[in-house]
């Protein structure tokens, strides 16, 4: 029996309730899931420890991903540069200069096996920051799973593969809304039947929120995009509870402590509800939201840079209390650079705190019946669904998006809160208040400019090394099913096994489907 104690020999129950338990709170693991989506939440077992991680070239990054898992990380989570977001290759003209720079450069599953090296992807879960392009990694990382010998289902792990949210907030997109959903639900088809055991999805809120949304805007307009991302997959004739179990949700986990506890607890009351009344969804693994959480990268300060580590505990711990299933912690330097493995190490150590020492895991939802924490889910599931019937009146969230919607709300809110910034309303320990005149020098990690030309030189020796017939045949296929209707991901996975990179099979796809321009 898992009997939790406190210091003082108090024994502490698995859930507290009161007598009657209105019905828009429930039990843990039972519909709507504001208490969490599973019975036990912590005391079975603990949230995912993820640290992002991704710079420079593969090897480099591989030996951040053992260093964190040395440390006692749980599952990696990987940063691409912007040239593997955008489905260039590091040898084009517009990657000079990038490669490398906020994420690991991939242009071949060559590279791919090296990131992985000495890491057995059976026992660890891996999720991918990745769009535009999450189908091409996702088929890079199947295919070095299987080369370590990985049976299909026990391939774990998730890819973002949220490309109505670079619409919205962030902007790594490459082609048209259109034909980008339709690699969206080309990959929850493919998974369904090939790696059941992945997440297809991770709609994103983070972004949304790093942009200057406020919760509510950041619950409603990612929900949105959920919403939009079903109705697609059911229009291409899935069946919703094929592919709604693995979904997930990354969210954003910032500064007002309350209002984020009561932001993740609303979040999975308002899915719950809209998959069973409003997708039709009929299995309750398909009604429960499961998310991933990282700390607000744009609380982060440059001035002052160990307030960060506070900052970052105290988002953790409302990640935390709100029931996340998986949590990246931000390094305090982040505002300076690129995370040194040092302040890596520490923002880890904040989750093992958390988790092991500071007595938060050992009951389910500890903050449930707090008058104030009720009042504020309440008050965002009415915000939220009243945003929520604003998208739907003007035909959803792709077509708000076209209007411009979501977009204006939140340049409205961001504005809001820098003017209340610049005049003092609002405080930030350090910028404009409590300030010093001097913050210390604190060692940042930076991308050796050398790695560029080597990473190119690599790619120049597997285009010598591939059958370039072969590779053109597979791309061809590519663009012949592109045109048509079935699904792309076989021929794009025997594109990359011929040797095509990354670039290419995006080129590929360009080709038919065009480039978006907003």
């Amino acid at each position: 029996m898992n009997r939790r104690f406190t210091s003082s020999g108090i024994e502490i129950d698995e859930i507290y309730a009161g007598a009657e338990v209105p019905e828009r709170i429930g039990s843990p693991g039972e519909f709507p899931f504001t208490r969490g989506p599973y019975p036990s939440m912590y005391r079975g077992r603990l949230w995912t420890m993820r640290q992002y991680a991704g710079f420079g070239d593969a090897r480099s990054t591989n030996e951040r991903f053992k260093a964190l898992l040395a440390a006692g990380q749980t599952g990696l989570s990987v940063a691409f540069d912007l040239p593997t977001q955008m489905g260039l290759d590091s040898d084009h003209p517009m990657s000079a200069g990038e490669v490398g720079k906020v994420g690991v450069a991939i242009d071949t599953v060559d590279d791919l096996r090296t990131l992985f090296d000495g890491i057995p992807l059976g026992e660890v879960s891996t999720s991918m920051t990745i769009n535009s392009t999450a189908a091409i990694l996702l088929l890079m990382y199947q295919i070095v799973a299987e080369e370590q010998g990985v049976a299909p289902a026990r391939i774990r792990g998730t890819v973002q593969n949220d490309i109505l949210k670079e619409y919205i907030a962030r902007g790594t997109y490459i082609y048209p809304p259109g034909p980008s959903m339709r690699l969206v639900t080309d990959l929850f088809e493919y998974c369904a039947t090939e790696l059941p055991g992945w997440n297809t999805i991770s709609i994103s809120g983070y972004h949304i929120r790093e942009a200057g949304s406020t919760a509510a805007q950041e619950l409603a307009f990612t929900l949105a995009d959920g919403i939009a991302y079903v109705r697609a997959a059911v229009q291409a004739g899935l069946v919703v509870d094929t592919f709604a179990p693995r979904l997930s949700f990354f969210w954003n986990g910032h500064n007002d402590f309350f209002e984020e506890v009561a932001k993740f607890r609303a979040a999975r009351r308002i899915w719950a509800t809209i998959m069973r009344d409003r997708l039709g969804a009929t299995d309750p693994k398909s009604w429960a939201m499961r998310f991933h959480t990282q700390t607000a990268g744009s609380t982060l300060t440059a001035q002052q840079p160990g307030n960060n580590i506070v900052r970052t505990t105290m988002q953790a711990l409302a990640s935390v209390l709100g029931g996340t299933q998986s949590l990246h912690t931000n390094s305090f330097d982040e505002a300076l650079g690129l995370p040194t493995e040092q302040s890596a190490k520490i923002a880890l150590r904040t989750q093992q705190i958390l988790g092991y020492e500071a007595g938060v895991v050992d009951t389910v939802d500890p903050l449930a019946g707090s008058y104030f924490v009720e009042a504020l889910t309440d008050a965002l599931e009415e915000q939220v669904m009243s945003l929520l019937d604003e998208i739907e009146a003007l035909g959803g969230a792709v077509e708000a998006i076209e209007a411009g919607f979501q977009q204006d709300r939140i340049e409205q809110a961001s504005y809001d809160t820098a003017r209340r910034m610049e005049s003092g309303e609002q405080v930030v320990v350090g910028v404009n208040r409590f300030t010093d005149a001097d913050d210390g020098d604190v060692p940042t990690t930076t991308v050796d400019p050398e790695l560029e030309r080597e990473q190119v030189q690599r790619l120049t020796d597997a285009r010598h090394q591939r059958d370039e017939r072969a590779v053109e045949a597979a791309l061809s296929t590519v663009v012949e099913t592109a045109g048509g209707e079935a699904n792309l991901l076989p021929p794009m996975k025997a594109a990359l096994e011929a040797g095509a990179t990354l670039g290419e099979v995006s080129a590929a796809l360009r080709d038919v489907f065009g480039e978006y321009r907003p």
